[in-house]
């Protein structure tokens, strides 16, 4: 393969632009390179608060596991078969494996995808504790700008559950339609010549219709997302990127800046657009593992990590349009993340291309993973990694 935005300028063959940062083979360097590529507004560590992790690594080669053929893959095959970009894992609180590829750091920010959308989540569960708004309330109460679209009469929590009877197809390989609308008002994709330019805001004024009440199946929209991060906003007086740092990055401690991605007119892609270093998001799931608190201060609430872990309605999910990329695996989805269930039940987050957040909060073990996926959705690639899981916490706790 060429590489990537070597010399000055690259050549046309390696160059990663707007129209090709997310397609392989040049997702490998515009997956931690997005601030480069689209517009995007800072989430501030603490100027004093930071955690540094320490380490005690662990020697993972003699791990193997079933590669879904009756064959065994090791961890180092694993990484390369799953096109690793970075992987953090800590047991305790510390850092028993880390590893990176593609020219990414401890230190460099990698987009998460649709992992984005369990932070906000995460978020949502800081700003009901402080009062900012109630879950029941309608989004109309803070965005009357959708009144007359699908969203008229959806609640807060319909957003954070997935459970808004909207008709939009998400189909990421699609070359037109309104995903592809969706992606222009974000600055994700170019406009075509001679295209107005949109924004995300007034993009929610073609979102009018619905393919069933609210509150039904799992209908995974990713809109839904960016409609609650404007509530946010709107809730409290402040922008997204700013509640991002006040209520969660600083406080849990975190040891870089994350980034989030956004459209011409500032607002923010809650969907996917946040970009951190691994390590960041370790640290996140670390805070998990710690019941939301940090350092004595509680940062998320237990009451609402809890939640996530076992609200989730199972009728839900199994009639939604989910449960497809998840053959055969119990999971709930609650507040934008999934819990798979079982005795140590394990908590993640999932984006397309292969980003990762996995949380066992009984046996205090986070996996975070960075990828660079040929395909947004990939089955067996999703199943390859919920298989190698499970079985590095097995192998860590044996």
């Amino acid at each position: 393969m060429t590489e990537l935005m070597k010399s000055f300028p690259a050549s046309s063959d390696s160059q990663v632009s707007l129209a090709n940062w997310r397609t392989a083979p040049f997702n490998k360097w515009g997956f931690h390179h997005v601030r480069e590529i689209v517009p995007s507004a800072n989430i501030p560590k603490s100027a004093s608060a930071s955690v540094p992790f320490t380490a005690d690594f662990v020697d993972l080669d003699p791990l193997a596991f079933n590669d879904g053929t009756d064959g065994k893959l090791t961890f180092d095959e694993f990484l390369q078969h799953s096109h690793t970009d970075g992987l953090v894992i800590l047991r305790g609180g510390k850092i028993v494996a880390e590893t990176y590829a593609n020219g990414m750091t401890e230190r460099t920010p990698h987009i998460l995808m649709s992992v984005s959308k369990s932070l906000l989540g995460l978020l949502a569960g800081a700003m009901v504790t402080r009062g900012d708004f109630d879950l029941a309330q309608p989004v109309t109460d803070f965005v009357p700008e959708v009144a007359e679209t699908a969203y008229r009469d959806a609640t807060i929590r319909h957003l954070l559950d997935m459970r808004v009877g909207i008709d939009f197809e998400e189909d990421y390989l699609a070359t037109s339609g309104p995903i592809i609308e969706y992606r222009k008002s974000t600055n994700w994709n170019p406009l075509e010549p001679g295209q107005t330019p949109s924004d995300l805001r007034s993009f929610y004024r073609s979102l009018t219709e619905q393919n069933g009440p609210h509150n039904g199946p799992i209908n995974y929209v990713s809109p839904n997302c960016d409609l609650l991060g404007w509530v946010m906003e709107r809730a409290s007086g402040c922008r997204y990127a700013d509640l991002m740092s006040e209520l969660l990055w600083a406080p849990m401690g975190a040891e870089e800046n994350a980034y989030i991605t956004v459209d011409r007119l500032g607002a923010p892609r809650c969907a996917g657009g946040l970009c951190t270093t691994t390590r960041d998001l370790a640290r996140v799931g670390q805070l998990l593992v710690q019941n939301g608190v940090q350092e004595g201060k509680t940062v998320i609430p237990g009451a609402w990590i809890n939640d996530i872990e076992g609200g989730g309605d199972r009728d839900a999910w199994q009639s939604g349009n989910m449960e497809v990329d998840f053959p055969g695996l119990e999971i709930l989805y609650r507040s934008q993340c999934y819990a798979l269930q079982g005795d140590a039940p394990l908590l993640f987050g999932f984006g397309i291309h292969g980003q990762y957040l996995f949380v066992d909060r009984q046996n205090e073990i986070v996996i975070a993973k960075f990828s660079s996926q040929p395909l947004p959705i990939d089955v067996d690639q999703i199943m390859l990694t919920m298989r190698a899981a499970p079985a590095i916490i097995e192998f860590l706790t044996n």
